[in-house]
C-alpha cells in the first residue's frame, strides 16, 4: 500500500524537548545525528541555526509543504481533543494546560515549515523509513527515534521494532529510543524482548531516566551502543 499522508498524525516536537527526551549533552550535540521519523519536530532547523549537524528521515518529506502543512492543520484540533479527554495520562508541570500544549507544538511545527523547503533542498530532509533506511553502515555517531518506536506497539509488530533497531545500529554507532511506553501509557511489551535480542558481545543495552516526563510514566529511553 502506498504511503499517504491521510494514515499520519503530524506531531513536531520542539529543540527543547528533543534535548530532554533524550538526554542531549553538548558533546552530543557536535555529533553526526540522524533522526528517524522526526516528522514537522523543529529539531533539525534549530540544531542547524546552532552550527549542528542532523538529518531527519522521514517518509513525509516526499510531500510538499503545502500538503504537510494542510494535514497539520487537519489534525491540530483533533488531537488537542484527545490530550484534553485523556488529561490524567499526561503530567501537566512543565506544560501546563492543552492550550498550552497546542501553541507548543503549533510553534515547533511552524519552525519546521519555514524550513523545510530549503532543508530539503540542503539534503537535511530525506524522505525514507524504516525498516530500510538510505545511508552507509555507521554514517553517523547518533541515531534518535521519538514517539514512534514502542509507542506503536499495537500498530507495529515486534519483527519491524526488531529489524528496525537494527537497521538504525546498522547506520549509527549509537542510538536512543524514546518512550518506551505505548499508547495506552504502559511499558511496551516490547522492551525487554528487545533487551534480550540486542545485548551481546557487540551491542550493550540501558535503559535511562530522563528529564523529561509528559506521558504519565513516559520518562525513560532506551540507549543502544557498540562496546
Amino acid at each position: 500500500m502506498a504511503f499517504t499522508l491521510e494514515r499520519v498524525v503530524l506531531w513536531g516536537r520542539s529543540f527543547d524537548e528533543y534535548i530532554r527526551m533524550f538526554d542531549l549533552k553538548d558533546n552530543d550535540l557536535k555529533k553526526n545525528i540522524l533522526g528517524c521519523g522526526d516528522g514537522p519536530a523543529s529539531f533539525n532547523c534549530e540544531m542547524k541555526k546552532q552550527g549542528h549537524n542532523v538529518i531527519s528521515c522521514d517518509p513525509i518529506y516526499q510531500f510538499t509543504k503545502r500538503h504537510i502543512e494542510n494535514r497539520i492543520n487537519e489534525t491540530y484540533d483533533k488531537i488537542l481533543e484527545q490530550a484534553s479527554q485523556n488529561k490524567d495520562d499526561f503530567i501537566w508541570d512543565t506544560i501546563k494546560s492543552v492550550d498550552e500544549l497546542g501553541r507548543i507544538r503549533m510553534s515547533a511545527m511552524n519552525n519546521f515549515l519555514a524550513d523545510f523547503d530549503k532543508g530539503k533542498k540542503e539534503g537535511r530532509y530525506l524522505a525514507g523509513e524504516l525498516p530500510s533506511l538510505p545511508f552507509q553502515d555507521k554514517e553517523f555517531d547518533l541515531a534518535l527515534s521519538s514517539h514512534f518506536l514502542f509507542l506503536y506497539t499495537e500498530q507495529l509488530s515486534l519483527s519491524f521494532h526488531i529489524e528496525s533497531i537494527k537497521e538504525m545500529c546498522r547506520v549509527s554507532k549509537e542510538i536512543r529510543i524514546f518512550p518506551l511506553v505505548d499508547l495506552k501509557v504502559e511499558k511496551s511489551r516490547y522492551v525487554d524482548i528487545i533487551i534480550s535480542e540486542m545485548k551481546d558481545d557487540k551491542y550493550a543495552v540501558e535503559i535511562r531516566k530522563v528529564p523529561y516526563e509528559f506521558q504519565r510514566g513516559g520518562n525513560e529511553m532506551m540507549w543502544i551502543y557498540e562496546k
